[in-house]
């Protein structure tokens, strides 16, 4: 008899793909995420709309990315397994938040770009706290994104673990006992 419980999960044969995509993206977001980090307050408000747009630019991407791996994942049975979809949910929040993300981003270029129109001191001080305020929520979603991510490949993992799915170095190879004899 079969010890496992027939409603027990079984990987599908894609998911080493999805982690491996997962954990690239990761890569890519920690290796993309320090360049909009303002070193200060008056860094921010002096970058170019150039350089604040390319920050939606390339959230944008990763929310693309994230949106691929989730409709990957959303296409497995265990995707739209309500017991086993831990992942999917962290994908489906990566999702929006990164979209939200990319959003916040492009307003604080789009704020940038309109700033040496200001007329009064009060346009530009309004325009500086749009600047400011979108960057750092685009930050904020970006950190959540991040997170969501990770707990995502934590839930893919998991199961490729327990089935010895994922790739772990071999153990060595057993010597023999001195003394004895088969």
């Amino acid at each position: 008899m079969d010890p496992t419980p027939p409603h027990a999960f079984t990987p599908h044969a894609h998911f080493p793909h999805l982690v491996g995509a997962l954990k690239a993206l990761e890569i890519k977001f920690a290796d993309t995420a320090p360049r909009w980090e303002p070193d200060e307050i008056d860094r921010l408000l002096e970058t170019p709309f150039t350089e604040l747009f390319q920050h939606a630019t390339e959230m944008q991407e990763i929310s693309r990315e994230v949106l691929q791996i989730t409709a990957e994942l959303a296409a497995t049975p265990q995707g739209t397994n309500a017991r086993d979809r831990g992942a999917l949910d962290h994908l489906a929040t990566a999702s929006t938040m990164s979209s939200y993300a990319a959003t916040h981003f492009a307003e604080s270029a789009e704020s940038a770009l309109r700033l040496p129109a200001a007329s009064t001191p009060q346009d530009r001080r309004d325009a500086e706290n749009r600047i400011i305020s979108n960057h750092a929520t685009a930050r904020a979603y970006g950190r959540v994104t991040s997170r969501c991510l990770r707990h995502a490949i934590t839930d893919l993992d998991h199961p490729l673990d327990a089935h010895g799915l994922t790739h772990t170095p071999a153990p060595p190879a057993a010597t023999p006992t001195p003394g004895r004899t088969r």
